[in-house]
């Protein structure tokens, strides 16, 4: 019974039943709601919203208050011609201000007009759509992650029938071996060479099982699950039956692929930081308001509303013209082109890399389907070959180191025929990826 997505929520609250089987679509549903990479994702496409919001604040009106309180213990003294207070001749010390000094006001600006805020705007939503582009790379590499290691448990499990059906074999053979040994037919050679090929098996077993842990610890690493959380798989091994392709047009694939979407969008946005730059030539001009008041008192009485307050209020617009800035900006457009050229760069060399890939899978996928065909003819060879072998044993006719060398030949034919498998699977994964269609695995 297949264990449904649902079981896991929320957060592993729950764990999975010992006989829970997984299918390769809820791991990778699972992973794409829990691996960590992709909640990462999320945040920083949660942080351009707030990004964009802040660019737009920036058009808004901008308030701002003021509040001060000065006390001068000893006032400043100036000498006035003593002329002033008909005293000619003399210098008169005077003493200007109070002991206590109270303002608060209240600043508003207003942006009326700056072209670097508009192209602030536009390069904030470019923003928005190459994080939201980045969080989709991140679940196809989260995808192909999880479905490697999906398929690798997989031959590994088919792994392990090959070995204990050997190992079955050697068991009764050596059980035969032993009752003859002691009814003095076969010698303690023939015994110990039955058992030293089991405890070979057993060997290649407990390596099996160490690779098999691995490979579950990978997959429940893509998937965002705790170490200490059992699973069980629950397809067969040919899991992927993509159709081995005809010849592939890159560039038609090209342009549904994330990783170019994203590219392009990248592209963008740097020529969005070339135009910020360059409209930093234009003008700017703003609105501005002031209003203040301030209480001057010998005595800290402010509360008394005797005493007078006195009010002030500005009006204005603020015009900024740059002029010259020791051509700073002209090398900041320089640079930032160089960052255009730079993506135009990466979109070509992902061009020739998804030909590659994409020659490649089929190449893997059309050899790995012919190593399969001739792989099974292989096995069913040796499966025969053993079986006369046997009988031949049986009847005296054959030698037992001939009956164990058809059992090791046995043994490789169908782990060549398991690892071809994983190569066929794996290539058709491999393909999923560079045709840029692995979401198709959720479907």
């Amino acid at each position: 019974m297949a264990l449904t997505l649902l079981s896991f929520w929320p957060a592993f609250s729950q764990n999975v039943p010992p006989a829970g089987q997984l299918t390769l679509q809820e791991a990778i549903k699972f992973a794409l709601s829990n691996n960590e990479n992709i909640k990462k994702a999320a945040l920083d496409e949660q942080s351009a919203e707030y990004k964009i919001k802040e660019t737009k604040g920036s058009g808004l009106p901008q308030v701002s208050g003021t509040g001060q309180l000065n006390t001068f213990p000893a006032l400043a003294t100036q000498l006035l011609p003593g002329e002033l207070a008909g005293q000619p001749g003399t210098l008169i010390p005077v003493q200007f201000g109070t002991k206590y000094n109270v303002s608060g006001g209240l600043e508003l600006q207003q942006l009326l007009f700056s072209k670097s805020f508009f192209v602030g705007l536009e390069a904030a939503n470019t923003t928005r759509e190459l994080y939201a582009l980045r969080k989709q790379l991140s679940e196809e590499q989260i995808i192909y992650n999880v479905g490697s290691a999906y398929l690798q448990m997989l031959q590994t499990k088919e792994q392990f029938n090959t070995i204990d059906a050997n190992t079955k074999r050697l068991e009764q053979l050596e059980k035969i071996l032993t009752l003859q040994y002691k009814n003095d037919v076969a010698t303690k050679v023939q015994v110990n060479r039955v058992t030293v090929s089991k405890t070979n098996l057993e060997n290649q077993r407990q390596t099996l099982t160490a690779a098999y842990d691995q490979q579950k610890n990978a997959l429940k690493f893509f998937m965002g699950l705790p170490m200490n959380q059992d699973i069980q798989l629950a397809d067969s091994a040919n899991v992927l039956d993509e159709a081995v392709p005809v010849q592939d047009d890159a560039n038609a694939i090209l342009a549904d692929r994330i990783d170019f979407k994203l590219l392009t969008t990248q592209k963008s946005l740097y020529k969005l930081n070339v135009k910020n730059i360059q409209s930093r030539y234009y003008p700017s001009l703003s609105g501005f308001g002031n209003f203040s008041t301030n209480a001057q008192r010998n005595e800290f009485n402010f509360f008394d509303n005797s005493q007078p307050w006195f009010k002030a209020v500005t009006l204005g617009i603020r015009l900024n013209i740059p002029i010259f800035d020791g051509f700073q900006r002209r090398n900041q457009m320089r640079q930032a082109q160089i960052e255009v050229d730079k993506v135009d760069q990466d979109i070509q060399l992902l061009t020739r890399n998804t030909q590659m890939e994409l020659l490649n899978a089929n190449t893997q996928m059309k050899t790995s389907l012919s190593s399969i065909r001739a792989q099974e003819r292989n096995v069913e060879l040796a499966q025969e070959v053993y079986r006369n072998t046997n009988e031949l044993y049986k009847e005296g006719l054959s030698p037992l180191t001939e009956l164990l060398d058809t059992e090791v030949s046995l043994r490789e034919a169908q782990t060549n025929l398991n690892n071809e498998r994983l190569k066929y699977q794996l290539a058709q994964l491999t393909y999923l990826q560079a045709k840029g269609n692995l979401r198709t695995l959720i479907k």
